[in-house]
């Protein structure tokens, strides 16, 4: 095992598309997954821009934000754009087939991080990547690998596709007892304004850092999406006098939050007392009698895809707050409500299983590329 550059085992693709685009998939930066060797999505005869060409088996690298931890594998032909380094490999120096693990790894991106410039959208120049230094093992140790790291790869796609479908399942049962959103339900149904109260947030200037380092959790859309939230989701905590000063609001617990941009649609249940940012809308006061917070949860799930119908704006696109309020919650019986909840626990709890697994066994492979290819 010797150290080398990656420069040593590996170019900087050039290449330019001089003539037709038809018949080329497109890929874009947001086509690449974080922290994901495969691409799953691209564009098909889409109007573009783009000129760079990469071949099938070049590693495709997010040049642009890296510490977004972007870089893929192409299956095939295409091109893309100016923001992804074609990075192609050197055969009679590396394995092809490893050649990715050396690039979709954190050591790496923490180095194309520390060698980005810009400060608003920073960039790595490949003249700056080819001096990452790593481990290289010989050809057979890079075959076995390989072929381990590429078996990991799947074992975990296979984990993605099980949450994925149990994630199906709940829609689908919920579908099945309450007929889906809005006029599709089976049931008579409420607006969620109607029956909760709604609270608006806010962002404390951080020209005061008075009002920062208090005790009071405070989230924005990122830390939406599971079906509850604790302190520990929390990206900040305020202090009385920021809460005071800024126009977000204390929202009591088991209330539920609904992101109304940037994360447009993404909901939780806070479980305990929280602050938060100006994309998130807070429906509090609700009836548990009549209303199952985790039932109205799910309902407003089957509403993403119209919310993302509607989003507006140049810059941050979002939607208004009464497009959110007017949602149609089914006025079904407490008991059904419950009954479907319970089925969405006894879900969630396989999910978790499988989430735990997907973690072990990522842990695992980033383990194994420290140890052999650091």
């Amino acid at each position: 095992m010797s150290k080398v550059f990656l420069g040593d085992v590996a170019v900087e693709h050039k290449e330019t598309c001089k003539g037709s685009k038809d018949g080329y998939p497109i890929v874009g930066l947001e086509h690449l997954v974080p922290e994901e060797i495969t691409l799953t999505t691209w564009d098909e005869d889409s109007d573009n821009t783009f000129t760079k060409m990469f071949r099938k088996g070049d590693v495709l690298f997010g040049r642009r934000r890296a510490y977004l931890k972007k870089a893929a594998v192409a299956p095939f032909d295409g091109i893309c754009s100016g923001d992804i380094t074609v990075i192609e490999a050197k055969p009679d120096r590396i394995l092809p087939e490893l050649l990715p693990f050396i690039i979709q790894n954190d050591a790496l991106f923490d180095f194309a991080v520390g060698k980005s410039a810009g400060s608003l959208s920073p960039r790595v120049k490949w003249e700056h990547l080819k001096n990452y230094e790593f481990e290289l093992p010989d050809m057979d140790k890079q075959k076995e690998l390989a072929e381990l790291l590429w078996a990991i790869d799947d074992t975990k796609k296979a984990y993605q596709k099980l949450i994925s479908a149990t994630d199906e399942l709940v829609k689908s049962q919920f579908i099945e007892m309450f007929g889906g959103a809005g006029r599709q339900s089976k049931y008579p149904t409420v607006a969620l304004g109607s029956i909760s109260n709604m609270i608006s947030g806010g962002t404390p200037s951080s020209k005061h850092p008075e009002y920062f380092g208090g005790d009071i959790p405070f989230v924005s859309t990122p830390c939406l999406g599971p079906n509850y939230i604790d302190a520990s989701a929390a990206q900040n905590w305020l202090t009385p006098l920021g809460v005071q000063m800024s126009s977000t609001h204390v929202v009591p617990a088991h209330s539920l939050m609904v992101g109304n941009r940037v994360g447009v649609g993404k909901s939780s249940i806070n479980q305990c007392e929280m602050c938060t940012n100006q994309d998130i809308l807070s429906f509090v006061d609700i009836d548990t009698g009549k209303y199952d917070l985790l039932f109205i949860k799910k309902v407003i799930e089957q509403y993403c895809p119209f919310y993302e119908s509607q989003k507006r704006g140049a810059t941050i696109k979002g939607i208004p707050s009464d497009l959110v309020k007017a949602s149609q919650i089914p006025q079904a019986p407490i008991d059904v409500q419950r009954e479907f909840v319970s089925f969405v626990r006894q879900s969630d709890k396989s999910k978790f299983e499988l989430e735990q697994a997907l973690s072990e066994l990522t842990a695992t492979y980033k383990r194994i590329i420290a140890e052999n290819l650091g």
